[in-house]
């Protein structure tokens, strides 16, 4: 019922101060600057599946969960697999070595951890093993068993490259890093950033990308990733904030743009050089949708990100509109794409949706773009060659009709002059 003009509020003092109270009571603490956090729905609600584990938890977000029971059993087979092949080093080191950065791995998650010190500990030092154990059987084959159901299943596999990259199943690196010094062995040269990318050698293209050695803080595997790719950026930094769109590949084409499939060592390294656009080969598989979606949901929750990331997925969700768009660059040997064309279209279309970009990398690149783009005669020779040299027969008319008119001008002007 609307209030009428000098009508009175009659406002329940109790109540609020009921709830500022509550709020108190409840622990609302974030720390200064977490690294792993739960997908905001916003992006989620776009698709779920790409932010959950299918089989394998790791961390204690999803640690509840019933449905990864079975995994459970998989990692302590592991976790008994690994002690036995270091007697000197009991179980009791290894959890120690935990105990001791308890608190500050705790700070790195975003949302509140309901496990008490121990119960914490005890899931940080069997999903870490596992995840260490891991890495090293699939460089060094000589560790596994027959019967490991890892590397025996094949949808093992699967399920780990999606669970091992997901922001909400991440383990802090420093917690890693301690439980690989406190087990290597020897004969294992491999420090554990080389292992991690050789499990995931394949991710983002048939080449894996290079470890450019030293990085620095990394926060967990998904953030390692992302700072291997931007490590290998070239190019000079933009010192300009601002956006310009960048033209589809079709009106690229269309305005006399070629494309070419450079080898730079990172798929975020694009430059264009005389009209000709070169970009890094990127593979389109079953975890692509997965990897990206993650990397972009860090970016936008990791505090004061340089999202380096969401500028390529903005600049690719600029020139793939259609199948039509994403056919140019699988031509040009850019996209090899393993699903159907408008399936991989579709992809490209949402993957931007809901995200934010303070700082556009590429805004240089697209304004290079667009200037070229402006230019009359990179478009005029466009046209020409698509209406009237599509063809070797067409080629061979228009070049039989020119001699013809050069003729016809020799045998006028002879004319004249006689």
């Amino acid at each position: 019922m609307a209030l009428r003009q000098g009508d009175s509020v009659t406002f329940n003092i109790e109540s609020l101060t009921s709830l500022i109270e509550d709020t108190r009571s409840h622990d609302l603490f974030i720390p200064p600057k977490p690294s792993i956090f739960k997908t905001p729905l916003i992006l989620s609600r776009h698709n779920e599946q790409a932010y959950i584990p299918d089989a394998f938890s790791f961390g204690p977000i999803h640690h509840d969960k019933l449905n990864f029971k079975a995994s459970e059993k998989i990692k302590a087979r592991y976790l008994e697999r690994l002690i036995s092949r270091f007697p000197d080093t009991k179980l009791t080191e290894i959890v120690k070595s935990i105990e001791a950065v308890e608190k500050k791995a705790r700070k790195c998650y975003a949302c509140p951890i309901d496990y008490t010190p121990d119960e914490f500990v005890r899931i940080l030092v069997i999903d870490g093993c596992f995840i260490i154990e891991l890495f090293r059987k699939n460089s060094y084959t000589e560790l596994r068993e027959v019967d490991d159901p890892i590397f025996t299943m094949s949808c093992m596999l699967q399920f780990l490259y999606h669970d091992l990259i997901l922001l909400e199943n991440q383990l802090p690196w420093m917690v890693l890093e301690r439980l690989f010094g406190i087990t290597v062995e020897r004969r294992q040269s491999k420090p554990l950033m080389q292992l991690a990318v050789e499990f995931f050698a394949n991710i983002f293209s048939s080449t894996p990308p290079p470890v450019v050695y030293p990085i620095q803080d990394i926060e967990h595997i998904l953030d390692l990733f992302r700072r291997l790719l931007i490590s290998s950026v070239g190019g000079e930094e933009e010192r300009e904030l601002g956006w310009q769109p960048m033209p589809s590949a079709t009106s690229l084409v269309e305005a006399g743009v070629k494309f070419r499939r450079s080898e730079y060592k990172s798929i975020l390294d694009m430059k264009f050089i005389n009209g000709v656009l070169e970009i890094p080969p990127l593979l389109i598989q079953e975890t692509t949708e997965t990897v990206f979606r993650n990397l972009v949901s860090f970016e936008q929750c990791y505090p004061n990100c340089d999202a380096w990331f969401t500028s390529y997925v903005v600049l690719v969700h600029n020139l793939i509109n259609t199948a039509k768009d994403l056919d140019i660059l699988c031509e040009n040997e850019i996209i090899d794409s393993w699903s159907n064309l408008e399936d991989a279209a579709q992809f490209f279309n949402k993957i931007y949706n809901n995200t934010y970009v303070k700082k556009y990398h590429y805004l240089g690149l697209c304004q290079k773009v667009n200037r070229y783009c402006q230019r009359r005669w990179p478009r005029w020779r466009t046209v020409l060659v698509r209406n009237y040299f599509n063809t070797p027969w067409s080629t061979l008319s228009i070049m039989v009709l020119a001699m013809l008119l050069i003729l016809l001008f020799l045998q006028t002007l002879f004319t004249i002059i006689k």
